[in-house]
C-alpha cells in the first residue's frame, strides 16, 4: 500500500475525473491520501470529497501563500473552524514563498505565524510550502516547534541535506515528489539518498510536478509509485520497504489509523 501524502484533486483539471483517478490510484496500491486546501474556497471543496470518499481522502485547511492578495481576518476564522472536521488531519498548505511574492513578505510571515500557532491549538500537524525562503521558513518552524507542541512535513522538498536535518531535529517529516525521479535532480537524489526512513513520506502534488517518464503531463495519485521506486533505487531498498515505511510514516503523522 501507498500513501499520497499530498495532491489537489479539487484542481479543475481534475474536473469530471475523479473517480477515473481515484479508481487508477486504487489498482496502483494507493489506498489513501491527503489533499491539502490553499484558499477559504478549496477548504470547502476538500471537506466535500473528504466526505464523499471517507477513509480514502483525508483533508488539510490552510491558506497558501499565493492566496494572501484578498487575506482577511474572517479567512482565519473560517479556517479554525472548519478544522475542527473530523475529516481534517492537517493545517496545510502553508508557508512562504518569495519566488513569486503574490503577497509582501512580512505578511506571508504574519499569516504563516497565525497557522503555525492555530495548529499548535488544536493539535494538528501542518504541510509546509517553502519558495525561495528557506532561512525565514525554518527560523519560524525552529521558533514554533520549543516545546515539542508543532510537527508538520515539508512539502515537495528540493533543499539540501543540511536543511533536511535541521526540519528532522524539530521533528518533520521530509516528502518527495516528482522531482525526485527528474535526470537532471542531482542534488534532490543526493539528499533523498541521507533521509532516515523514518522521517521520509512520499507525494505526488497532483495535478503539478508529474514524475519521469511523465514529466509535463497533469500528475495524478496513482504516479507515487514512480516516486516510490526512485527513493527505493536511491535508498537501497525495496519498493516494499519504502511503501511499508512511508505509509506508516503518515499514518503516524496525521493520526490514521494504519
Amino acid at each position: 500500500m501507498l500513501f499520497d501524502s499530498h495532491c489537489h484533486l479539487f484542481d479543475e483539471q481534475f474536473a469530471g475525473d475523479v473517480e477515473a483517478v481515484l479508481s487508477r490510484a486504487q489498482q496502483a496500491g494507493v489506498k489513501r491520501l491527503v489533499m491539502p486546501a490553499v484558499d477559504v474556497a478549496s477548504c470547502r471543496q476538500v471537506l466535500d470529497m473528504v466526505h464523499a470518499y471517507e477513509g480514502m481522502i483525508y483533508g488539510a485547511v490552510g491558506i497558501h501563500p499565493e492566496s494572501l492578495e484578498t487575506w482577511t481576518d474572517a479567512d482565519f476564522a473560517t479556517i479554525a473552524q472548519l478544522a475542527a472536521d473530523a475529516g481534517v488531519v492537517a493545517i496545510g498548505e502553508i508557508g512562504l514563498d518569495y519566488y513569486w511574492d503574490v503577497a509582501p513578505r512580512d505578511v506571508q510571515r504574519q499569516v504563516l505565524r497565525r497557522q503555525l500557532q492555530l495548529a499548535k491549538d488544536i493539535n494538528l500537524p501542518v504541510i509546509i510550502h517553502n519558495r525561495d525562503a528557506t532561512e525565514d521558513t525554518v527560523r519560524m518552524l525552529t521558533e514554533e516547534a520549543e516545546g515539542g507542541r508543532l510537527t508538520g512535513v515539508m512539502h515537495c522538498f528540493t533543499g539540501s541535506l543540511e536543511t533536511a536535518k535541521q526540519c528532522m531535529d524539530i521533528g518533520f517529516y521530509i516528502s518527495f515528489g516528482g522531482p525526485v525521479t527528474f535526470k537532471n535532480a542531482k542534488k534532490v537524489q543526493e539528499t533523498a539518498a541521507h533521509i532516515p526512513l523514518q522521517s521520509l513520506l512520499v507525494e505526488t502534488d497532483s495535478p503539478y510536478l508529474s514524475p519521469h517518464p511523465f514529466r509535463g503531463q497533469r500528475n495524478e495519485p496513482a504516479r507515487v509509485t514512480y516516486v516510490a521506486d526512485k527513493l527505493a533505487e536511491l535508498q537501497g531498498v525495496s519498493v516494499a520497504e519504502i511503501a511499508a515505511v512511508t505509509t506508516a510514516n503518515a499514518c503516524r503523522l496525521f493520526g490514521i489509523e494504519p
